[in-house]
C-alpha cells in the first residue's frame, strides 16, 4: 500500500519588523527539495538570492525579477520579485514577504492575487505585519498562525534639532527637494550622510548604504524607501515630516507605517530608538504607544483585482479588468498603471486596429504592463508603449535592432546634475525589463548585458555626484574621530600644517589655529579636533618664544609682532608713544602663566627695539644736562624729535653755550623754523615713528612718501593732526608737510637772497624745498615772506625783521594772471 501524501501546509508567520521572519522563510525553503519566494523589492531579491546561493551554489538558485534574469538550466530555488514569480513552475515550499502590502493602493492587488492563489505543493509560507491577520483569516481559513517577538526594543526619544541627532542616525523625509535640503544641512553640521531614495537604482542605493555600514558617514537621509528591504545598523530614525503624497493626495502617515519605517532602527539583538526632529514636533502618543508596543489597527480593505482576465477582445479585457470583487473588504484597484496605460492606447484607432485578435489583445495587454519607472504615467510613456506595441504587432514581431540601440545610446552617457542621471536610470531599467522579454528583442542576451551596463556607469556616476555634493569625508571622518575616546594622532608640520590622524585640517600660524576654508558645522568639528591636539603644542612654542633672541622677532608696518615670521601678537595705544601695550594673538590654546611669558618676551623686545630705532631720541634722554634744557628735551621727546622752534623759543633762548654743544654733539639740530633730530630723517626710522604715533592714536599707519620720494614735500591732509606731521620729522606750512632740514634749507637760502632785496621763485628754491615751482610760493608765504606774482614769474620780498623763533606776521597773497605758472595760486590773497 503506498503511503498518503500529507496536505500541503498554509502558514502565516506575522509580526512586527526584526522578528527573524525572512531568515526563517529562507531556512524552511532550504529545508525543501525546491522552493520559490517572492520579495515587494528586486534590492531585497537580490540580496537574498545572494544568500542562497552562497549554500546551494549558483547552479542551484535563479534570481527572477522584472529586470533581472539569472535563469541556469535546472534550479531548485526561485528567488524573485511578487511580481515576477513563475507560478507556472511547481515547487515545494512557496513564500511571499510583506504579505501586508495587500492593501497597497498600487501594489497590492499583484499580493492579494498571491495570497488566493500561489502555493506550494508541500508548504506554503507568507510573511508580513500582524495587521492583515483578520483579513487573512477570512480569505485562507485554513491557514497555521505563527507570531514572532521582535528581538529588540524600540523606543521612542522625543524631538530634537536634525543636528543634535546621534551618529547612526536615519533622518526621514519623504519630498525629494526635502531629502536634498536635510541633507545639505547634516553634511554643513556632521560632515556629510548617505542618501537613500526609491528613485535610487539598487546598484547606487546599494553604494549608499554600503558607505554608511562601513562607517565612512554616519547619517542617512532617506525617504520611506527605507522602511522595507534595507538592513542597516541604524541605532536611531527621525521623522523630519510625518505626511506623505501617496499617489493621489497628501496624507498623514499611519501609525503602522511609522513602525515599519522605525523598526530600521535597532536590528537584530541591539536596541533602538526613534523619534521626530524639532521642526516636526513631538509625535502623538497614541501614535508612540502603538509603535512601541507594537499594537496597530487591523487592515479593513485590501486591493483586488480580477485575475482571470478575458483576452477574447479589447472590450473583453476591458470589461475582464473591472470586474467587481467577490468580497466587500476588497477593494479594486484605481488608476493601475497597467490599467490606464490599456485605455490610453485602446482611444489610439491604429493601435485598436492591430488588436484584432486574442494573441494581440494579449500581446498589448503585455506591453502595457512595461514599467515607467518614473512614476509619472505621462503621455510620452503612452506614446512609447504605441511603438512598442506597433512594432511588436507587425509582420516580424520584434522591436527593431537600430531602433532599440539608437534608444539605449541616447541614455549611454554620464554628464549631468543628480536630477539628468535619476531620469537616465529610469529610462534604462525600463529598457532592461523590455530586454528581459526574449521574445520581444533579437540577441536579448547581448541587450540584457548592454542595459545593465549602462544602469551600472550610471548608477556609478549618481553615487559619485551624490558623495560629492553630500559628503565631506574630511568632516565626516573627524566627527567619527572626536566621538570617540581613543587619543588622536596628531602633528605640526614645520611649515605650520596640522594634521590630525594623518588628515590635513588647518595650519598653526603662532599661536593661532587657522582652519581650512569650511562651512560654519565643519569649523566647529576642525576647532574641536584642534583643541584636542594643539594646546600641547601651542604651551611649547611659547616656552620656545620666551627663550628666544631677538633675532627671531620683527615688527611689521602694520605693528604685528612676528616670532619666526609668524604672528604672536600686536601693539596697541598705551600710558606713551614710546611705551606701546604688548595684545598676545594667543588664539583659543594659550592662556595662563604661558601667555603671560608670551607678553612679558615680547614687551621687552618692543622696548629694545624701539630703544634700537629711536636710538638718537634715548641718548638725549640720558643726556647730562637739568634745569630749562631737561624740559625742553622732555618736550622733545613727547613729540617723537621734532617741534617747530616758535613754540620752545623761550626754552631755547635759556639754554647756555655748554649745553646746546652737548645736545648738538647728540643730533639735535636748533633751527630757525624747528628743532629736530637729524638722525632721525632717515627713512627707516620716519616709518617706525609713524607706526608708533598711529599706535598711540589708534588709527591705521599712514601712506608715507616711497624711499625714492622721502625728502619731498607732501600735502598735508586737513584730517590729520600737526602732530602727526611733527612725528614723522615734518612741518606743515602753507598747506605742505615739509620734511624739517629741508625747511630750514628754504629758510635760509629765502634770508641769504632777501639781503639783497627782493628775489623771484625759481626752481633752485623748489629743490632746495622738495617742491614744485608752483608750491614754492605758498611755501614761502607760510615763512612770513610777501609774495607778488607777475605775468613772467612770483617775486619775494623779505617780511620785516623779527625776532629768532617769533611767530611771522600773517601775509596777503597777490593774484596770479590767468594762464600764469601759479595760476593755480590765483585765489590766494597775500598781505
Amino acid at each position: 500500500m503506498g503511503m498518503l501524501r500529507a496536505s500541503p501546509r498554509l502558514v502565516a508567520v506575522l509580526g512586527p519588523t526584526n522578528t527573524g521572519k525572512t531568515h526563517f522563510a529562507i531556512e524552511r525553503m532550504l529545508d525543501h527539495q525546491s522552493g520559490m519566494i517572492g520579495f515587494p523589492l528586486r534590492l531585497l531579491a537580490r540580496e537574498n538570492y545572494d544568500r542562497v546561493v552562497k549554500r546551494r551554489g549558483a547552479r542551484a538558485v535563479a534570481l527572477i525579477t522584472g529586470e533581472e534574469k539569472i535563469l541556469p538550466p535546472n534550479p531548485s530555488y526561485f528567488v524573485c520579485t511578487t511580481e515576477s514569480m513563475p507560478l507556472d513552475r511547481p515547487v515545494e515550499f512557496l513564500a511571499v514577504d510583506e504579505i501586508q502590502l495587500c492593501a497597497d493602493a498600487d501594489r497590492g492587488h499583484v499580493f492579494t492575487a498571491r495570497l488566493l492563489h500561489a502555493r506550494g505543493r508541500a508548504e506554503t509560507m507568507f510573511l508580513g505585519a500582524d495587521t492583515i491577520r483578520p483579513l487573512m483569516r477570512r480569505l485562507v481559513p485554513d491557514a497555521d498562525y505563527v507570531t514572532r517577538p521582535r528581538l529588540s526594543t524600540l523606543s521612542y526619544t522625543g524631538h530634537k534639532k536634525v543636528t543634535r541627532l546621534p551618529p547612526r542616525s536615519a533622518v526621514v523625509a519623504f519630498a525629494v527637494a526635502d531629502v536634498f535640503a536635510l541633507a545639505e544641512l547634516v553634511r554643513r553640521q556632521r560632515g556629510g550622510t548617505a542618501i537613500v531614495l526609491g528613485a535610487l537604482s539598487p546598484r547606487a542605493r546599494n553604494a549608499q548604504v554600503g558607505m554608511f555600514q562601513a562607517g565612512e558617514v554616519d547619517y542617512l537621509v532617506a525617504t520611506d524607501a527605507i522602511g522595507m528591504g534595507l538592513n542597516m545598523d541604524l541605532d536611531h530614525v527621525a521623522f523630519a515630516r510625518l505626511a506623505k503624497f501617496d499617489g493621489h493626495y497628501p496624507r498623514r502617515l499611519t501609525p503602522a507605517e511609522v513602525a515599519q519605517i522605525a523598526g530600521r532602527a535597532g536590528r537584530h539583538m541591539n536596541d533602538g530608538t526613534f523619534g521626530t526632529t524639532a521642526e516636526e514636533g513631538p509625535l502623538d502618543p497614541a501614535i508612540v504607544a502603538a509603535v512601541e508596543e507594537h499594537r496597530f489597527e487591523p487592515l479593513t480593505r485590501l486591493s483586488w483585482r480580477n485575475t482571470s482576465l478575458n483576452f477574447r477582445s479589447l472590450a473583453a479585457l476591458l470589461n475582464s479588468l473591472d470586474e467587481r470583487p467577490p468580497a466587500r473588504f476588497l477593494v479594486p484597484v484605481r488608476d493601475a498603471d497597467d490599467h490606464r496605460a490599456l485605455r490610453h492606447l485602446v482611444a489610439n484607432s491604429e493601435i485598436a486596429a492591430l488588436a484584432a485578435n486574442p494573441g494581440a489583445v494579449r500581446l498589448l495587454w503585455e506591453v502595457c504592463q512595461i514599467p515607467d519607472f518614473r512614476k509619472v504615467m505621462s503621455d510620452s510613456h503612452a506614446r512609447f508603449l504605441g511603438q512598442c506595441f506597433a512594432h511588436l504587432a507587425g509582420a516580424a514581431g520584434r522591436l527593431p535592432t537600430a531602433w532599440v540601440a539608437a534608444q539605449m545610446a541616447q541614455l549611454d552617457r554620464t554628464d549631468g546634475d543628480i536630477d539628468t542621471l535619476m531620469a537616465r536610470i529610469a529610462h534604462i531599467r525600463t529598457w532592461t525589463y523590455i530586454a528581459h522579454r526574449g521574445d520581444w528583442v533579437e540577441s536579448a542576451a547581448d541587450w540584457q548585458e548592454r542595459a545593465r551596463g549602462i544602469e551600472d556607469r550610471l548608477s556609478d556616476a549618481l553615487h559619485d555626484r551624490i558623495t560629492q555634493r553630500f559628503v565631506d569625508r574630511r568632516s565626516a571622518f573627524l566627527v567619527r574621530r572626536l566621538a570617540g575616546e581613543a587619543e588622536l594622532l596628531a602633528s605640526v608640520a614645520a611649515d605650520g600644517e596640522v594634521r590630525v590622524e594623518g588628515t590635513p585640517v588647518g595650519r598653526l600660524d603662532g599661536f593661532r589655529f587657522i582652519p581650512d576654508a569650511v562651512e560654519e558645522g565643519a569649523l566647529r568639528m576642525l576647532m574641536n579636533a584642534a583643541n584636542r591636539v594643539l594646546r600641547g603644542e601651542v604651551t611649547a612654542r611659547a616656552r620656545q618664544l620666551a627663550g628666544s633672541a631677538d633675532a627671531a622677532f620683527a615688527i611689521d608696518p602694520a605693528g604685528t609682532l612676528l616670532w619666526r615670521g609668524a604672528a604672536v601678537g600686536r601693539l596697541a595705544a598705551g600710558d606713551t608713544l614710546l611705551m606701546p601695550r604688548i595684545e598676545v594673538a594667543s588664539g583659543n590654546f594659550l592662556d595662563g602663566e604661558p601667555r603671560e611669558q608670551v607678553r612679558r618676551r615680547l614687551a621687552a623686545f618692543v622696548k629694545g627695539e624701539i630703544e634700537r630705532r629711536l636710538a638718537p631720541l634715548f641718548a638725549l634722554q640720558e643726556a647730562p644736562i637739568g634745569g630749562i634744557a631737561r624740559g625742553l628735551v622732555f618736550q622733545f621727546v613727547d613729540t617723537l624729535g621734532c617741534i617747530a622752534a616758535a613754540e620752545v623759543a623761550d626754552e631755547v633762548r635759556g639754554i647756555d653755550p655748554p649745553t646746546r654743544r652737548l645736545l648738538g654733539r647728540l643730533g639735535l639740530r636748533f633751527g630757525t623754523e624747528s628743532l629736530y633730530l637729524d638722525p632721525l630723517l632717515r627713512n627707516e626710522a620716519v616709518h617706525f615713528r609713524a607706526l608708533l604715533w598711529a599706535v598711540r592714536h589708534g588709527r591705521k599707519v599712514p601712506r608715507l612718501p616711497g624711499a625714492r620720494h622721502r625728502g619731498r614735500a607732501i600735502a598735508a591732509d586737513p584730517a590729520m593732526p600737526p602732530s602727526f606731521y611733527a612725528a614723522i620729522g615734518r612741518r606743515v606750512v602753507g598747506g605742505l608737510a615739509v620734511r624739517a632740514d629741508r625747511l630750514e634749507r628754504l629758510a635760509a637760502a629765502a634770508r641769504t637772497r632777501a639781503r639783497s632785496g627782493k628775489f623771484a621763485v625759481d626752481a633752485e628754491l623748489a629743490a632746495i624745498a622738495g617742491t614744485g615751482l608752483a608750491d614754492t610760493p605758498q611755501l614761502l608765504a607760510g615763512l612770513g615772506y610777501r609774495v607778488v606774482v607777475g605775468p613772467d614769474e612770483a617775486v619775494v620780498v623779505a617780511p620785516p625783521p623779527r625776532r629768532r623763533g617769533a611767530k611771522p606776521p600773517a601775509r596777503r597773497r597777490a593774484a596770479a594772471p590767468e594762464g600764469h605758472p601759479f595760476a593755480k595760486l590765483k585765489e590766494l590773497r597775500f598781505a
